[in-house]
């Protein structure tokens, strides 16, 4: 029986740390193919044919939003505290913040016309990038680096602790506050966006009417 809990809680451990690597690529890929748009119109400007045209942009935009959509669900996966806060698991301490305002771009995305708002593009492409840095520049530095401790200790003993200071787990005084803001900020921004229905739903009924 003690087998079969520590498989099972081994297998668990390597799924999330599987979604923890690959992360990173998918975060490549989304800021990748979010600036892409502008190569991708110029492509499209020099296709003859509307019906390819047309192919070539539906198939970019799905590849491009549904990308970001994934990478949002894995993400949030760093919201449970079982899971961020484990000792035995090394996640991002900014992975919660990262999804945040990654939920704000895809936010932004809904409420506007990233494709033909060039402000609503500006603010997508602020969000993404500021998300992915606070994706990918703890998990290389923290979690990837968490093994070349002693390296960075015989270089200078301040760098020593810059590893473990960016991993939850090993920096509870911090990663707490953070997945407890990161809550509140989802929290406060899924009361705006009821507010925001709700106003726009009695208004269009109010038309209606």
């Amino acid at each position: 029986m003690d087998q079969q809990a520590s498989l099972v809680q081994g297998t668990q451990y390597w799924i999330i740390l599987s979604v923890a690597a690959v992360l990173p690529i998918l975060w490549s890929f989304t800021l990748a193919l979010h600036f892409a748009r502008p190569y991708i119109l110029r492509y499209l400007g020099s296709l003859t044919l509307r019906f390819g045209g047309d192919v070539w942009w539906l198939s970019y935009v799905l590849m491009r939003d549904g990308l970001l959509v994934v990478t949002f669900a894995l993400s949030a996966v760093f919201l449970f505290p079982n899971i961020y806060m484990s000792a035995d698991l090394a996640v991002p301490i900014t992975a919660p913040l990262a999804a945040l305002v990654l939920f704000w771009a895809l936010l932004a995305k809904l409420t506007g016309d990233s494709d033909d708002d060039p402000r609503t593009f500006r603010i997508v492409s602020v969000l993404l990038v500021i998300a992915s840095m606070l994706y990918i520049i703890p998990q290389v530095y923290g979690v990837e680096a968490g093994g070349e401790v002693d390296s960075l200790n015989s270089i200078s003993t301040s760098l020593g602790g810059i590893p473990a200071a960016l991993v939850s787990g090993s920096n509870p005084s911090l990663s707490y506050p953070i997945l407890n803001l990161s809550l509140l900020g989802f929290a406060a921004t899924g009361t705006v966006i009821f507010i925001w229905f709700m106003r726009k739903t009695k208004f269009e009924s109010a038309e209606i009417a």
